[in-house]
């Protein structure tokens, strides 16, 4: 509702990209809960990177790609710096995939 990943608009750049942050937060999560019984409590995001990548299968790259996301998460939130349109275009597919990769932990 608020990009196209075709023609994102500036306008709604960030906010597109604050709601694929938290989508791909929320999933590595939920991923951790189902495999590990644990998430990370942290307020610094990047402290899950280490508990997503202990996952299995796949945890190495969602831990990679959760990375990418909180790379942004600030920009993103509070608008210091414009995202971009490639890196929109990123952060939903970077979502996506996190997305994924927690219904296949959570499913089994």
């Amino acid at each position: 509702m608020t990009a196209d990943e075709s023609d994102p608009s500036p306008e709604y750049g960030s906010t597109a990209a604050s709601i694929a942050i938290l989508a791909g937060i929320a999933a590595a999560d939920a991923a951790c809960c189902q495999a590990l019984g644990r998430r990370s409590r942290s307020d610094n995001h990047h402290d899950a990177e280490q508990l997503v990548a202990q996952v299995r299968p796949g945890g190495k790259r969602a831990a990679a790609q959760l990375r990418q996301l909180v790379d942004l998460k600030d920009a993103a939130y509070y608008g210091f710096i414009t995202v971009t349109a490639p890196e929109l275009k990123r952060c939903l597919r970077q979502a996506r995939q996190l997305v994924a990769f927690a219904e296949r932990v959570v499913r089994g």
